[in-house]
């Protein structure tokens, strides 16, 4: 993070990052000194309600983030910077996006936790646009325009007024990775849960683990078993996936399966009444399989430099991927971010899959229940080719891996219906 007496100063010129953090209200025009070379522009965590009717000066800017501020309309101004990519602007209090608001460059939008009712007819220009973040508003509806943003392939609607389900969605050619929990349209469809109830006394925390989005995760002794768990407490509020009370709905409905983290029980009489589950311990030899996306690759998943997988440990984790597939949807549970980067390994591909954070709940007769199994599917093929594209050298032409490469292609078909569901896909791995 700079300081406003390095940019006064002058001693910033040149940078291609700048993150100022220091309570702003007003713009500093004097980043305008950057313009030639500004590519990513941080004012998160500031004071800002407004950008400045020249902000368009930042020509080279790609990547802008205004989150934690007080914005309560989208600034048009942005839509005069030709290469802006990446906007974010969660947790601010945006009530209204003018048309035309939004760059047509625009390929990552971030507006988690706002107040918009409506989106801009003017979205459908954005025809590079890949993810698009709004859990946590008040939308009634997305606009039909939407349609034309064919290359849409992560879309989080969680935990806003949507009253009936967006059927167009089913038909985005590209639509991998789907959060759609906490709307009116699906209250009442949860699983039945019938985990036990793990009083918070029998508990006693040690080291946190992890951080994640929606909780924190501790080992922790159960003393009722003496046994080693982990334990997450949700902190309660809206994520950049949704609700964390959808998410532990989700996680305790998706039930028992080898390869996915197993949950043990519901915590009760938390002293200050916040949810919580108690999990197995990951073994220590466990590694994740892979690291989240980058600036660059938007929604695929990226890798130490470096890593290489066996045609075999690739097998391995496909068929422990599809079979959780198969699982989850048996069950109506929608993962919404099936990942590698969600997903820990072994040295030898063994696989344990978890993050419920984007889960959504379905009932499994409904007409849309094989459009939306198969979006997943086509997660699970980017993770497949993800995979590939790491593989060792040598192997790129046994006999399986070509195999493998072909069902990538039928599980990428962009109609919809007619990619395997993984019933098929388990048949053709085994």
């Amino acid at each position: 993070m700079q300081t406003l007496q390095q940019l006064y100063s002058g001693e910033l010129r040149g940078i291609t990052r700048l993150k100022l953090a220091c309570g702003l209200q007003v713009f500093p025009k004097e980043i305008y000194q950057l313009a030639d070379s500004l590519e990513i522009l941080d004012l998160s965590g500031n004071q800002l309600s407004e950008l400045p009717d020249d902000f368009g000066q930042l020509h080279k800017l790609k990547i802008a983030f205004f989150s934690d501020n007080l914005f309560t309309v989208f600034p048009s101004v942005l839509a005069q910077c030709p290469q802006l990519e990446m906007i974010g602007f969660k947790a601010n209090q945006i009530q209204y996006i003018p048309e035309n608001a939004i760059p047509p460059t625009t390929r990552w939008l971030i507006l988690t936790n706002n107040a918009i009712e409506q989106l801009p007819d003017s979205i459908g220009n954005c025809a590079s646009m890949q993810k698009l973040m709004l859990a946590g508003n008040r939308l009634r509806s997305l606009p039909n325009t939407l349609v034309h943003c064919k290359n849409l392939q992560l879309l989080r609607i969680s935990a806003n007024q949507l009253s009936d389900f967006p059927e167009a969605l089913l038909s985005f050619p590209r639509l991998s990775w789907l959060a759609l929990a906490g709307n009116p349209f699906s209250e009442g469809i949860e699983t039945p849960i019938t985990l036990p109830e793990i009083d918070w006394q029998s508990l006693q925390l040690q080291e946190q683990l992890g951080e994640g989005a929606s909780g924190n995760i501790y080992r922790a002794s159960w003393e009722t078993t003496a046994q080693t768990v982990a334990v997450k407490i949700f902190k309660g509020e809206v994520t950049s996936d949704g609700l964390p009370s959808d998410e532990m709905n989700a996680c305790m409905a998706a039930g028992i399966h080898p390869n996915l983290v197993k949950v043990l029980g519901k915590i009760s009489n938390h002293p200050q009444e916040k949810q919580g589950l108690l999990m197995q311990l990951i073994p220590p030899h466990y590694k994740n399989l892979a690291n989240p996306p980058s600036f660059d690759t938007c929604t695929r998943d990226t890798f130490p430099e470096n890593t290489f997988f066996t045609a075999q440990q690739i097998l391995t984790i496909a068929k422990a991927m599809a079979s959780v597939g198969q699982h989850l949807h048996t069950l109506g549970v929608l993962h919404g971010d099936l990942y590698a980067h969600n997903t820990l390994i072994d040295e030898q591909g063994n696989t344990l899959f978890g993050d419920f954070g984007a889960a959504s709940t379905y009932h499994v007769h409904s007409s849309k229940a094989a459009a939306l199994q198969r979006l997943e599917v086509r997660a699970f093929a980017c993770l497949l080719d993800d995979l590939l594209q790491q593989l060792l050298p040598a192997e790129q032409s046994l006999a399986e891996v070509l195999a493998l490469r072909q069902l990538v292609e039928k599980c990428m078909n962009e109609a919809v219906l007619q990619r395997p569901s993984f019933n098929e896909i388990c048949t053709l791995l085994n």
